[in-house]
């Protein structure tokens, strides 16, 4: 873990006495915005990367994303000279598009969800050799994602719950192990879209709905979370609970408006849970992680008129 150090932030943990004020407890916020290339994906990036033998690296990387592990693992693969290959979604933002592109890692534009360029990654995997870096279900992965667990009670040692936003699991998975190393009474809660709910309802033993994912929060818009992710949250966290787009989006346009923070969907869920189930939530002291701010700005009337349709009360 010591190599990730001099290749990622550690980003700031934040609090807001208007927001204490309106949750009616201490909130920690985790700027994973502020990370390098914009999310928390370069941690498992960085590590899964670093941890290559010299004949894996020469046959270079390949990947499925959504967007932020796309440019995650571009960035770490250009750090170690390797060449790398990201499939992603036709409709990804532009902006985590031409980013990556940036980094150095040639793209390919595959399907209408992250599942069907995961798909067609794993083809192209298996033709050409490559090392397939997973975005979540790999332990290397999920144990570069754990850091952000690291720091966060390192730097404040009273947080009794942490919020995690959950697409396909490997970052609640790293930062549960993680947080309940050092804290096994910590509870770790996860957060999903109600458009794309799949770990949601095989946590909590329901018929999963593995079918088309709906949500402006992209980057946990997963069709089908990860097996290992799965048994690891089954062991390790407390509990998962839903948002939905009109939630995501109210927390997007207050963090914009009050906080003068840009967020994505992803990023901007477990905040919204926060709002939305912080009655119940028994915290004191809360960590929310903030888990990226890739969000496309032409978006931003849309995600606007979304948040004008919402009736939460903290944000009346």
């Amino acid at each position: 873990m010591n190599h990730l150090k001099t290749v990622i932030h550690c980003t700031p943990l934040t609090v807001s006495s208007a927001i204490n004020r309106m949750t009616g407890t201490n909130v920690y916020f985790k700027m994973e915005n502020q990370q390098k290339t914009g999310a928390f994906k370069i941690r498992g990036a960085s590590f899964k990367v670093a941890r290559l033998s010299a004949d894996e690296a020469a046959k270079g990387v390949i990947t499925a994303s959504a967007g932020n592990h796309a440019q995650g693992v571009a960035l770490a693969a250009s750090k170690r000279g390797i060449k790398a290959k990201v499939f992603v979604p036709v409709r990804t933002p532009d902006t985590k598009i031409e980013a990556t592109r940036n980094y150095g890692a040639s793209i390919v534009l595959a399907g209408d969800s992250f599942d069907e360029a995961y798909e067609a990654a794993r083809k192209e995997q298996a033709a050409t050799g490559m090392v397939f870096v997973h975005p979540f279900d790999d332990p290397e992965v999920m144990a570069g994602q754990g850091t952000i667990a690291l720091e966060m009670l390192e730097e404040q040692p009273y947080l009794d719950t942490l919020l995690v936003p959950v697409g396909g699991g490997g970052l609640i998975s790293g930062v549960a192990v993680a947080a309940k190393n050092i804290n096994p009474r910590i509870r770790v809660i996860g957060v999903q879209a109600q458009g794309a709910k799949s770990m949601y309802e095989l946590f909590h033993n329901l018929e999963p709905s593995f079918g088309k994912v709906a949500t402006i929060a992209e980057g946990i818009a997963v069709k089908k979370p990860g097996t290992l992710a799965l048994s690891v949250i089954r062991e390790y966290v407390d509990d998962i609970v839903t948002v939905s787009d009109h939630d995501i989006a109210s927390a997007i346009i207050y963090m914009l408006e009050r906080k003068k923070t840009l967020i994505e969907g992803a990023g901007a869920s477990a905040f919204a849970a926060l709002l939305v189930h912080g009655r119940r939530l028994r915290t004191n002291h809360c960590g929310v992680i903030v888990s990226g701010g890739n969000m496309d700005i032409s978006k931003v009337a849309e995600i606007q008129h979304l948040s004008s349709m919402n009736q939460m009360p903290y944000l009346a």
